[in-house]
């Protein structure tokens, strides 16, 4: 492609067996419009020159077609030739990078043999190894280059760990250089590159600020303690630290500046309250995560003599006995100073006031003792005041204790009281309360029961609550009487009693009951009404209107045949009874069944009920009654005696023997023509018959 133009590039030689002295021959390139032309041709010899210069960069390969014109023949031969033409590269173009200089980021903590960058020389050279490139990398320092290119690829990776607190960026040099085969003609670019290393949050803060720090008890509110200071060595927000406290104020005496780490205080120190105090302070980054680290800031709080002395207790209290002698033993108060030195030293006494002569202190120890016998009943109570120097004072009650000079005392030697005996288990019927003027367990009450109840009743021993123990029966049981007793804790237990009546009120919880389920009478018919038939009773265990049985008839006597007297419990008729008409009302041909109610007057009213059987008994009232008025009977006189003529029938409404029927012919019989059964009814005949002497027979029969 460097050929020059003008030069002969080549000839076209026509074959010898065609060139002739003589031969005239005329030479062109066939032209297309769009051709840019980069060679000619001698028209006449057939020399090719180069008319334009050649870039194999841009044609790399030309095919011409050559027209040979022979203006030997005639009309000329035109004969064709196709040249083919190929360009040659030549390292005439250097490698070049798209940018002159290229800044880098890359985070400090990407593992080694991490992609940083990949770098794209270009070369405008066409053949392989004119265009093809290698790369390499020079530090522009001497130190240790921990990154890697690869020469093929243009790949910048990292060689070693990086660590921006070691090495904030690097600078080195790419270069791209292509493989001529000529290492003379190789070209080259380089290309200056700062990598930099991006800051990572790998390191945490750390103090630097002493662990220990003092201060007095006496400054004032906003004090400056301490100055706590930690490093970061990373970079940005990741090495900006705040100050924070963990634990060890939660009384919230100091206020630490999270900016600054100024420690001061919040409210007023006291050594006496605490000596020390031990402040975990966390330093923490603003990275993502977070980083921090803690420190235990102990602050001693130095004395100041600013306290007085204190009693251990603000109010004493002691008991000593009555009568005892001079010089008893009454207690031992005690102050402190929580200052130290002199000022710790403590001297007691006891100030004036009432019975305050009956008492003397140890001033040193603190020691109380009487001076005088003390009389419980003159006073039993004393208010002393002990003073330490310096004013502070602490009160001291002393008690006279009592002896058991009393007894318990109800309020009442007996009570009544009442109660429903549908009072459930475990109800409280009473409180009782006794009085005790003694003192501690002398007038502790205790209670309790000394008769029997029956299991029924219990008392509290406490409180005196007296309570039922199982269900009550008025019926069983409808008054208790029992003592129950009011005991101190002493060792004599002196005691007083109280009598106690409990009365048991009805609740109607019981059925009236009869005596019997099932009752069975009798009563001769056609008695006149209100005839007495039979008394029943039934009993109910309850009392008052609870008790009080009323009788009624609850079914049986739709009729209304029978009366029963609601008090008494009479049955009585109240009509006259027929046995023979009571089908419509009795159970059997002549009885009768009645339900019978018995019902309380309580409220609600309960009842039960029994059956009476009624008989009603039979009086012989009716007369037999034949089936028919009058037999008619035709027979032929020839029938044989003993033959079977007829058979009459009575009825009888009585019953028993009174319906028992007896027959008798009374008359039309003198001559014995028949016989009848007075037990069936049966008419049989007796001797020969003959119509011509006796055409008919008029028998009258009684029926009895």
């Amino acid at each position: 492609e460097n050929f020059k133009p003008a030069q002969v590039l080549n000839s076209l030689n026509w074959p010898d067996n065609h060139l002739t002295t003589n031969r005239k021959l005329h030479f062109s390139i066939a032209k297309d419009d769009d051709d840019d032309v980069h060679f000619e041709i001698d028209s006449l010899t057939g020399d090719l020159f180069l008319s334009k210069e050649l870039d194999y960069e841009t044609t790399s390969h030309f095919l011409l077609q050559v027209i040979i014109k022979d203006y030997n023949n005639n009309p000329p031969q035109n004969n064709t030739v196709f040249l083919s033409i190929d360009v040659e590269d030549q390292n005439d173009h250097s490698p070049y990078f798209q940018d002159d200089f290229v800044v880098i980021g890359i985070e400090e903590n990407v593992p080694v043999g991490t992609l940083v960058y990949t770098f794209n020389a270009k070369d405008g050279d066409g053949s392989f190894l004119n265009s093809k490139i290698q790369y390499s990398l020079e530090m522009s320092n001497m130190g240790e280059n921990p990154f890697l290119i690869h020469p093929l690829y243009g790949t910048l990776t990292t060689a070693f760990p990086l660590d921006r607190e070691i090495t904030r960026s690097v600078i080195v040099t790419v270069s791209a250089t292509d493989q001529a085969i000529n290492l003379t003609d190789r070209r080259l670019d380089s290309l200056a590159v700062k990598i930099v290393i991006l800051d990572m949050n790998d390191n945490s803060p750390s103090f630097k600020s002493s662990p220990l720090s003092y201060v007095v008890e006496d400054v004032e509110v906003g004090f400056l303690v301490h100055r706590i200071i930690a490093k970061d060595p990373d970079e940005g927000r990741n090495g900006q630290v705040t100050y924070h406290i963990l634990s060890g104020n939660e009384n919230k005496a100091f206020v630490l500046d999270k900016i600054t780490g100024l420690l001061t205080t919040a409210q007023l120190l006291d050594r006496e309250i605490q000596e020390h105090y031990s402040l975990t302070v966390m330093a923490l980054d603003d990275g993502s995560p977070a980083l921090s680290a803690t420190q235990v800031l102990t602050i001693i709080v130095l004395d100041v003599n600013d306290e007085t002395p204190i009693f251990l207790k603000q109010l004493y209290e002691a008991a000593v006995r009555e009568n005892q002698d001079p010089g008893e033993f009454v207690i031992k108060v005690e102050a402190v100073d929580r200052d130290a030195g002199l000022n710790s030293l403590l001297r007691y006494e006891v100030l004036p006031g009432t019975g305050y002569e009956k008492f003397k202190m140890n001033s040193d120890s603190g020691e109380l003792i009487t001076t005088a016998s003390l009389d419980r009943e003159t006073q039993e109570v004393f208010s002393i005041k002990g003073s330490p120097s310096r004013s502070s004072t602490a009160q001291l009650y002393l008690t006279v204790l009592d002896e058991n000079d009393h007894s318990p005392l109800f309020a009442k030697t007996q009570y009544q009281i009442s109660v429903r005996e549908d009072l459930e288990e475990g109800s409280d019927i009473l409180d009782l309360f006794a009085s005790d003027e003694d003192d501690g367990l002398n007038g502790e009450v205790t209670y309790s029961l000394i008769d029997d109840t029956f299991g029924t009743f219990a008392i509290d021993s406490v409180t005196g609550s007296i309570v039922t123990t199982k269900a009550l029966d008025r019926e069983t049981k409808s008054q208790y009487t029992f003592r129950a007793v009011a005991s101190d804790c002493s060792t004599h237990l002196p005691r007083s009693t109280t009598v106690m009546t409990v009365l048991i009120e009805d609740v109607n919880d019981n059925v009236p009951k009869f005596e019997q389920s099932y009752y069975k009478a009798s009563v001769w018919e056609g008695q006149s009404p209100k005839t007495d038939i039979i008394q029943v009773f039934a009993t109910d265990f309850d009392s008052g209107l609870n008790g009080e049985t009323e009788y009624s008839i609850l079914s049986g006597n739709e009729n209304a045949i029978f009366l029963i007297d609601s008090v008494r419990g009479i049955l009585t008729t109240n009509t006259v009874l027929d046995h023979e008409n009571a089908s419509s009302y009795r159970e059997t041909a002549s009885s009768h069944r009645l339900i019978l109610l018995a019902s309380d007057r309580g409220t609600p009213s309960l009842n039960s009920t029994a059956t009476v059987l009624i008989t009603v008994l039979d009086v012989n009232d009716n007369s037999p009654v034949f089936s028919s008025p009058e037999y008619h009977i035709h027979v032929k006189e020839s029938i044989p005696v003993g033959s079977h003529i007829t058979e009459v029938s009575a009825n009888d409404c009585d019953a028993g023997t009174n319906a028992e029927i007896t027959y008798a012919i009374i008359s039309g019989n003198d001559r014995g023509h028949f016989r009848l059964d007075g037990k069936t009814g049966s008419v049989d005949l007796m001797k020969t018959l003959d119509y011509e002497d006796t055409m008919k027979f008029t028998l009258i029969i009684q029926a009895t």
